[in-house]
């Protein structure tokens, strides 16, 4: 019952099982309600609190030294951006299968979009550590596209080509295997080579919707917006269907090439001919597109006509493109939108409208409007306003 359920209904079987105290689990139990939690963290703001209670009877109970019931823990705590607890429960194993590493690794490549620079050392390194110690448990399919992720993300092209050789050498051919090959697009894309790329995409034989989509993305990000739009009459010959991911990276890739007739057509045909609902992606990607173009007023009046509320982003997003042509009057107009918005019964939230007050003062600075600059920086002052500092990031 606890594995054949939904997650938020293993967990909750699991407890009744333990209300009733005359139940003895055994490590399967504890492996499938654990995976429960960890599929839970999204929708069950309890699932890491209920996890740790769980943690505490595997030990109570004497489990902790089975293999799969420690790879499940370190699974759990990945899962819920517990990277600390998983590490910890990681180092203290004395015998690791290749799940047990995965685990790890794409726990440190996983982090909801939001993987920092350490993280991605960190989870190379633990393949490097793979590599060395794990004897007779290899990598596999599933901790090479973790591997190819974290290249992507340092921008390290040399290692993601190294790695890649190490794919065609003891994995598998790319050319078969849609994942890795769609890893490899996502890195070469990411890491500068738009070549490599391309050709890892020809050569495969299966392609799925995220292969396409990749492929997309890397068009998008190196400015070739027209080759972008290919792949959508490509996908539809080959009868498979974009989602919104697709979309959004079709949008921005007529962001870059300044495809204006061409991104507002995309946002039609997303709607009317595949029926996928548009989302603030989609709807910051066209005003993205208007506004780089100029058409300021069309921007503007297509945020305040969208069914749902625009927000923030949207209105910065337009902010910044009255700064980049000039128009003060404009911008005046949606900087004091953006400030309203952050307004919260009376009080202004500090951390995101430091960078609206900065951006309005660029507008006025580009019309040369030098009072109002003044009048910008002394009104952060008194709301002691700052500025965090930037970081950048050189590779040698």
């Amino acid at each position: 019952m606890i594995r054949c359920t939904p997650h938020y209904e293993g967990i909750r079987v699991f407890a009744d099982g333990i209300a009733r105290g005359d139940l003895l689990f055994d490590k399967l139990s504890y492996v499938y309600v654990l995976g429960a939690c960890a599929r839970a963290r999204a929708s069950l703001t309890t699932a890491l609190w209920e996890g740790k209670q769980i943690h505490t009877r595997v030990v109570k109970s004497g489990f902790l030294l089975d293999v799969m019931v420690q790879t499940t823990l370190v699974h759990f705590y990945a899962n819920n951006n517990e990277l600390g607890a998983g590490r910890k429960v990681f180092d203290e194993m004395t015998q690791r299968t290749s799940a047990s590493w995965n685990a790890m690794i794409s726990g440190y490549c996983n982090l909801h979009e939001k993987m920092v620079t350490n993280d991605a050392q960190e989870s190379l390194n633990l393949f490097c550590e793979m590599l060395v110690k794990s004897g007779e448990e290899k990598p596999n399919g599933r901790t090479m596209v973790c591997v190819l992720s974290a290249c992507s993300r340092l921008g390290e092209l040399a290692l993601g080509s190294c790695v890649h050789g190490y794919i065609q050498k003891v994995i598998s051919e790319p050319d078969d295997d849609v994942f890795i090959g769609t890893g490899l697009i996502d890195m070469y894309s990411k890491c500068g080579s738009l070549y490599n790329a391309l050709s890892v995409f020809d050569r495969m034989k299966a392609k799925n919707v995220f292969t396409w989509t990749a492929m997309v993305a890397g068009l998008a990000l190196h400015g070739r917006g027209k080759e972008a739009l290919t792949i959508l009459c490509s996908m539809e010959s080959t009868n498979v269907k974009p989602n919104a991911i697709t979309f959004t990276n079709l949008l921005f890739a007529c962001c870059h090439a300044g495809l204006v007739e061409e991104g507002i057509h995309l946002f039609d045909i997303m709607i009317s001919q595949f029926d996928i609902a548009p989302n603030v992606k989609h709807y910051g990607c066209l005003v993205d597109l208007l506004g780089r173009a100029g058409q300021l007023v069309e921007a503007y009046e297509f945020i305040i006509g969208m069914e749902c509320e625009g927000d923030a982003i949207l209105w910065r997003s337009l902010l910044g493109s009255c700064k980049i042509h000039g128009d003060a009057v404009m911008g005046e107009k949606v900087g004091n939108i953006l400030l309203e918005l952050q307004r919260d019964e009376g009080s202004i939230k500090l951390a995101s409208s430091c960078q609206d007050f900065i951006a309005l003062s660029n507008v006025y600075a580009s019309a040369e409007r030098w009072e109002d600059v003044v009048a910008m920086r002394e009104m952060m002052e008194d709301k002691r306003l700052q500025t965090n500092p930037g970081r950048s990031s050189v590779h040698s």
